[in-house]
């Protein structure tokens, strides 16, 4: 039963789906637990030493058994400790040493019988047998249950073992008895008392392995959840992915909240005509150097990534989190964007053979938005619905007409510069496709 259970065991744990570079942190993380084990049983070895040297003596020929068997603990546990820090110890060398650290441990508790020239049923008195239990936990070090299992089950069948000895080493007195009193107060056995000893270690062996595996269980989850948010701020901005994550309630469609906020678009003027002129490599390189550029800067400024539309890029200010300042964020996120692109394009120019990257145009728009989730049950997308964002992606799009480059709104400008964060401008009326009533916007750049 024992073998067919390790196997499954240890085909369960190859099938957590941990990522490769932590199941190299774990393993070494149980390297070392297999050191930390190696010193404790080293420990335990000094003890038992140490224990046997102030105990009395009575039976002088026989007194080398239990001191030899002493000894062979103590050098197998020294040969363990070597080991483990030579080379990783295998599942077979792992179990291997489980089942000599008990048989160890069993030789020397039957030894004390001997020793003290006492029936053998003296040695299954003797409080020797709690290290038992050490031995068991010792293994949970290393957060796998298969090597409790097998420790736990090796316990309770060797001392199974011991109880067989004593009722048939000497079949014309076995010494059982069924008085409870005489069994306290003889070397008379109460098989009962022994069966308990058995099934204590076998409900210690089975709680700690059940926690062991529900603690990898969540370990894995932990991960895996890790990961995956890891994995979302990849595809989110990080603000979005930590708010997802961080939500206490399954998030729905539906769901949203009317916010006062601030919507940025760039774009890169001529980026599809130059597109179709440069090998596949160079448009998704040039679009990846873009947004290495232009996204730390929005982030900087407090601004959330809302999507990114081929080489357009659209940030929302305080639609996440209460910003009062958002307007006066995005303006200054929107200049500096424009100058580091210019930056970049001098930069880009020279270097020969490289494509020389577009102009870097946006526009900023101001007003009350819907921020919410939107999608069905499969998919979901966080996002900020109204005028201010189509005026924004309008705006942009105007740079083209003007001949400029960063364009916001009055009510933009207004609100920056009643936080102190707008720069000189031009005032201008335009008038937008789409739009009845012309609008007042103010030229950045």
């Amino acid at each position: 039963m024992l073998r067919d259970r390790l196997p499954a065991l240890r085909r369960q744990d190859a099938r957590d789906q941990l990522p490769a570079a932590l199941r190299r942190d774990i393993a070494r993380a149980q390297d070392e637990s297999e050191r930390l084990i190696s010193w404790v049983q080293l420990v335990i070895a000094i003890t038992f030493a140490v224990l046997y040297a102030l105990s009395r003596k009575t039976a002088p020929s026989l007194m080398l058994f239990t001191p030899g068997a002493i000894g062979l603990y103590f050098l197998f546990t020294v040969t363990r400790l070597v080991m483990s820090y030579r080379f990783r110890l295998g599942f077979w060398w792992l179990s291997l040493s489980i089942v000599i650290d008990i048989a160890l441990l069993y030789g020397l508790i039957w030894s004390f019988h001997l020793q003290y020239e006492q029936p053998a049923s003296f040695y299954l008195k003797a409080p020797t047998l709690l290290y038992i239990f050490i031995f068991i936990a010792l293994r949970a070090l290393r957060f796998e249950a298969r090597y409790i299992l097998l420790a736990g089950f090796t316990a309770a069948l060797g001392w199974l073992a011991m109880i067989a000895y004593v009722v048939f080493a000497d079949p014309s007195d076995n010494m059982v008895t069924r008085d409870y009193i005489q069994y306290m107060t003889s070397n008379s056995i109460l098989l009962g008392a022994e069966f308990d000893k058995i099934i204590s270690i076998l409900l210690v062996t089975a709680i700690m392995a059940i926690a062991i595996r529900r603690a990898r269980a969540t370990l894995v989850r932990a991960v895996n959840d890790a990961q995956a948010k890891r994995n979302l701020s990849r595809f989110f901005d990080s603000d979005v992915a930590r708010r997802i994550t961080s939500h206490g309630a399954e998030l729905t469609a539906g769901g949203g909240e009317m916010r006062a906020v601030s919507i940025l678009n760039l774009d890169m003027r001529g980026f599809t005509r130059l597109a179709t002129r440069i090998p596949p490599h160079q448009v998704m390189a040039l679009l990846a150097d873009y947004q290495a550029r232009m996204v730390p800067i929005i982030q900087r400024h407090g601004g959330v990534i809302d999507k990114f539309m081929g080489d357009g890029i659209m940030a929302t200010f305080g639609a996440l989190e209460t910003q009062p300042d958002h307007a006066a964020c995005a303006c200054r996120a929107l200049v500096e964007a424009v100058a580091t692109a210019d930056a970049w394009r001098a930069e880009a120019e020279s270097v020969e053979g490289a494509p020389c990257p577009p102009l870097v145009c946006g526009a900023v728009a101001t007003g009350e938005v819907i921020v919410g989730a939107v999608g069905d049950d499969n998919r979901l997308e966080f996002t900020v619905i109204g005028d201010a964002v189509n005026l924004s992606a309008k705006l942009e799009k105007h740079n083209k007409e003007l001949g400029s480059r960063a364009l916001v709104t009055a009510a933009t400008y207004r609100a920056a510069a009643d936080a102190g964060g707008a720069d000189a401008g031009t005032a201008l009326t335009v008038s937008l496709p789409g739009l009845a009533a012309p609008v007042e916007i103010v030229r950045l750049a």
